[in-house]
């Protein structure tokens, strides 16, 4: 199956919605390679954040959802933006 094709629907229900949003969560995940090329991508952040936000709904933790969201939000509507990275500027 290529990447473009959906899994069909009887693949999909193997899984939990628990697994499925880790697994969305895991894909819109900034990796640690791709940090310093995506930190300020104002929509992969929210993505990630959103992401993150639905496995907490669904671990019964609306707090922690929330949180995700509100950062989610800020990252949209440009009210929160990248911290400096923590490595620079670090006297070795």
């Amino acid at each position: 199956m290529s990447q473009t094709q959906l899994p069909k629907t009887s693949q999909l229900n193997e899984f939990s919605n628990l697994e499925l949003a880790q697994a969305l969560m895991e894909r819109l995940s900034i990796s640690p390679n791709d940090w310093h090329r995506l930190k300020s991508n104002r929509n992969s952040r929210a993505r990630e954040q959103a992401a993150a936000a639905i496995v907490f709904l669904l671990k019964d933790q609306p707090q922690e959802a929330l949180a995700r969201l509100e950062q989610a939000v800020g990252w949209l509507d440009r009210s929160i933006s990248a911290p400096p990275c923590p490595s620079h500027g670090e006297k070795k």
